[in-house]
C-alpha cells in the first residue's frame, strides 16, 4: 500500500476498523474531508478504492510483524 509520511498521531489500540472493529492499523484520510480507520484486511482489500478518495493513507501494518520486544528490564 502507498503510504504519505506525516505527523500524524500514531495509531493505538483503541483505534478501530471502521468495517469490522478490529484493531486499525491504517488512517485514511479522505480528500473530501474526515478520515477512515481500518484494519490490516480490510485496508489491502478496499485499496484501490482507497487510493482515489484518499488524501493520504497512514500504513501502520509494519507493527503487525514486528518483533516484540521482550527485553525490557532486563540487562
Amino acid at each position: 500500500m502507498t503510504t504519505v509520511l506525516t505527523p500524524a498521531t500514531p495509531l493505538t489500540a483503541a483505534d478501530r476498523c471502521d468495517r469490522c472493529n478490529a484493531q486499525a492499523y491504517l488512517r485514511v484520510v479522505l480528500l473530501s474531508g474526515g478520515e477512515l480507520l481500518f484494519c490490516a484486511h480490510h485496508g489491502r482489500k478496499f485499496e484501490p478504492e482507497l487510493k482515489k478518495i484518499a488524501a493520504e493513507i497512514q500504513d501502520e501494518t509494519e507493527k503487525l510483524t514486528a518483533p516484540a520486544n521482550n527485553d525490557a528490564g532486563e540487562g
